[in-house]
């Protein structure tokens, strides 16, 4: 019977639902994984379970977000993430060991398996053949308790790969080639299961770069193949006996097919401000550059770093650039420096930091004003790089070195021969830093610092909704517009009332003293919704300031997950033109939501009160001798019966303590 890797994979870890495009089905998790944004967070939720030991396979706490330590809250929180780890049976790996993307797929990614991270580019494991998903940190939580993954059954896309690289192309082109095609929102509701005869020359390393920027497509997840250059990476590890075969079966039934051919691409570009505004780089060749950074979970492993290093080689950085190397875990950087690569670099003026995701999240390393700025990281959205109205470019190892040697954007193949970096034949395995956990029933006590405050209790659903519309915005909002990063709002991360004092700051700077104790009110939005990171706090901020419904044209799932497990009602426009009819200060009602939810209604009817005949039609209140407008408009509820429940309950700790 013919089946894609996808049915393959979910069928042998289905718990419930069928496998229907647009079922909800839920998944047995076998590896799960946190970074310290979200962890702190996700680990309070998990000790309010009151499970006495992580329930996965495998679960590893990371710390590679917030490395800066200028006062004690990071510090403090690393070590209650430690504390926390031994206490309940997780792996710990410590501040300076990598970014927990690159670090999993070294040390623990196996064919076959599921894993569930607290992080948008947990997808990147799907390199290795893994069916990996980024998640909300209560979703980790949850798995981390013994409890199934949920979701929406999605279409599986197969991108069919064929051709070979010419010199100076490499897999970043890949993927900003299937952005350029689909957009930021081409893989909503979609798997990407790659195949093709290419793949035989594709390293995993390549692969997880691939497979990483599938989240910036809006992908659930992305998956390749299994095969000999998968083994050939596990043996390198010292874990070949990780590998299992894994390939379509027969001919599968994609809903999609795109097909790429690797000789025919050139080297791409993503502009300002979007992953998807790709465009060969010749064409913006010649724009000044101030600033290079090399690394991310994108494109930071040993392979993408000996090309940078080979090219650097008997060369000096232009003057005008600053060039930062962040390597992907400390692995890398040993077998960078044992490959003869680490020299190269800082003789060209290149500066190295210690393995981590850094300027990816604002965590340092901010451009200049008005510079222009060549990153090889995953997202390039407005300010996320920690200065605003930056320009920040997204491009290959090769194309970034190229612009750090000529201060300028540049075609890299104006370098010369391409230095091709094969697997080497021997690796130095570094696993030495990770802290394994100790025995079942170990008395270990987890320290907690002042920063971190109780996880809050949250109020179920009334029987009838009422509000105002607190905020409109357009289309495109992102996770960092709804809850900004960087080094002085990542510290907050474990203190709720502290970090909702940022909500929505980018968008509207008084948003936060502006709704703080006025009830509860409603955000309008328009097109994807919520898209990048994963963060729950752009969630679970925003409710705790009072917002508990979200009126949108669409949602990133992600955030639609999160919004759901902490008590926010997602609603989209039935009539998208609505959306028009809506602004600031407006009240709305909800008759009856609570039942109707629970009755597994569809469509809702949503009530608008305002002080001005805003559409011809409406029907005019007197209310204490003032003239109110009313209108009815229709919104829809697109949910399942577990999620109407978990909603009207509040969120989804409430219906796990229920039940």
């Amino acid at each position: 019977m013919s089946k894609t890797i996808v049915e393959q994979v979910m069928a042998a870890h289905l718990v419930s639902g069928e496998l229907v495009s647009g079922a909800e089905v839920a998944l047995k998790i076998d590896h799960t994984l946190t970074q310290d944004a979200t962890g702190t967070l996700a680990y309070l939720e998990f000790e309010a379970m009151g499970v006495p030991r992580a329930v996965p396979e495998v679960a590893v706490s990371y710390v590679d977000h917030n490395l800066l330590q200028t006062d004690f809250r990071n510090a403090d929180d690393h070590r209650f993430l430690r504390t926390m780890a031994a206490r309940y049976g997780l792996y710990f790996s410590p501040p300076g060991n990598g970014i927990s993307h690159q670090v999993h797929l070294e040390r623990f990614s196996a064919p076959g398996k599921t894993l569930l991270g607290s992080d948008s580019h947990t997808p990147t494991a799907g390199g290795a053949g893994m069916l990996a998903f980024g998640a909300g940190g209560l979703d980790v939580a949850l798995a981390l308790a013994g409890q199934p993954f949920y979701l929406i059954m999605p279409e599986i896309l197969g991108v069919r790969l064929a051709g070979r690289f010419a010199p100076w192309v490499s897999a970043k082109d890949v993927i900003l080639e299937v952005l350029r095609r689909l957009t930021v929102k081409g893989g909503r509701g979609k798997i990407i299961e790659y195949f093709g005869p290419a793949l035989r020359f594709l390293s995993v390393p390549e692969r997880a770069a691939i497979a990483n920027m599938g989240a910036e497509l809006g992908a659930t997840t992305s998956i390749f193949p299994a095969d000999a250059q998968t083994r050939k990476f596990l043996a390198l590890q010292g874990r070949e006996e990780d590998f299992r075969p894994l390939k379509a079966h027969g001919r599968p039934q994609y809903a999609q097919v795109l097909e790429l051919d690797l000789a025919s691409l050139e080297p791409l570009i993503a502009c300002p401000s979007s992953p998807d505004k790709v465009v060969p780089v010749k064409k913006v060749s010649g724009t000044p550059v101030d600033q290079v950074l090399i690394g991310s979970c994108a494109n930071s492993s040993f392979r993408d770093l000996m090309v940078v290093a080979r090219t650097l080689k008997g060369r000096r950085l232009h003057p005008r650039v600053s060039l930062e190397i962040n390597p992907g875990s400390l692995q890398v950087l040993e077998n960078l420096a044992l490959a003869g690569g680490l020299l190269p670099l800082l003789s060209a003026g290149a500066r190295v930091m210690p393995p981590g995701c850094w300027g990816c999240i604002g965590m340092g390393q901010a451009p200049a004003t008005g510079s222009v700025s060549v990153r090889t990281f995953p997202r390039n959205f407005p300010g996320r790089s920690g200065t605003k109205d930056d320009q920040v470019y997204l491009a290959s190892p090769e194309t970034a070195v190229a612009a750090a040697v000529f201060g300028e954007i540049t075609d890299p193949r104006r370098l010369g021969d391409y230095p091709r970096i094969g697997a080497p034949r021997y690796f130095l395995v570094n696993g030495r830093s990770l802290v394994p956990p100790p025995p079942a029933g170990e008395k270990v006590e987890v320290i907690r610092g002042p920063n971190i405050v109780a996880f809050p209790q949250l109020s179920p659903l009334p029987d009838t909704w009422r509000g105002e519309v607190w905020l409109k915005v357009g289309d495109h909002v992102t996770t960092d517009d709804i809850l900004p990063a960087g080094s002085q709002i990542l510290p907050l991360r474990s203190n709720l009332p502290e970090i909702s004092k940022y909500a929505f700051t980018r968008l509207d700077p008084e948003f936060p003293s502006r709704v703080q104790g006025r009830g509860e009110g409603a955000v309008i939005g328009g097109e994807n919704y919520g898209q990048g990171s994963s963060r729950e706090h752009a969630a679970l901020a925003p409710r705790y300031l009072g917002v508990r419904v979200k009126l949108v044209k669409s949602f990133a799932r992600i955030h639609l997950a999160n919004l759901i497990n902490f008590g926010i009602l997602p609603l989209t426009f039935e009539n998208p033109g609505d959306y028009d009819l809506l602004t600031q200060g407006q009240k709305l009602e909800l008759p009856n939501i609570r039942q109707l939810l629970l009755d597994g209604a569809d469509r809702l009817p949503f009530k608008v009160f305002g002080e001005k005949p805003w559409i011809q039609g409406v029907r005019v209140i007197r209310f204490k001798e003032k003239k109110v407008y009313e209108k009815e408009i229709w919104v829809r509820v697109d949910l399942s019966t577990r999620q109407r429940r978990m909603l009207a309950l509040g969120g989804a700790l409430n219906l796990a303590r229920e039940g």
